[in-house]
């Protein structure tokens, strides 16, 4: 599952990244920054405003992200499964949110 969805996120991304493995997954930079990450599982870990990470759980189906059991990883990271990812409008839907946070997201140590 996690080859087929990264294989999407490839064909999705539109701007120059990096990929590196992390978090048990495959993790996609821009900028030297996490945008997204594929879980084995196939689902997202997404990075996003925190300002809008209310709406998008209530409006588009994401959970909080976890780092093991009852651990939020804080509202810049949602988790969204990978029936959610399932076509080209819905991956680039999520890319987009992402895309859009990444010039302002902390880089890595800040």
């Amino acid at each position: 599952m996690e080859d087929d969805v990264a294989a999407r996120v490839r064909e999705n991304l539109t701007v120059p990244f990096a990929e590196k493995r992390m978090f048990g997954g495959v993790s996609f930079m821009v900028d030297d920054k996490i945008l997204v990450n594929v879980r084995g599982s196939g689902d997202l870990l997404v990075r996003v405003d925190p300002a809008r990470s209310a709406e998008l759980v209530a409006d588009h189906g994401a959970e909080q992200a976890e780092m093991g059991a009852g651990r939020s990883m804080g509202p810049s990271w949602l988790t969204v499964s990978a029936d959610r990812v399932d076509d080209d409008e819905q991956m680039r839907f999520w890319l987009d949110v992402a895309l859009d946070f990444n010039p302002r997201a902390p880089a890595r140590g800040r």
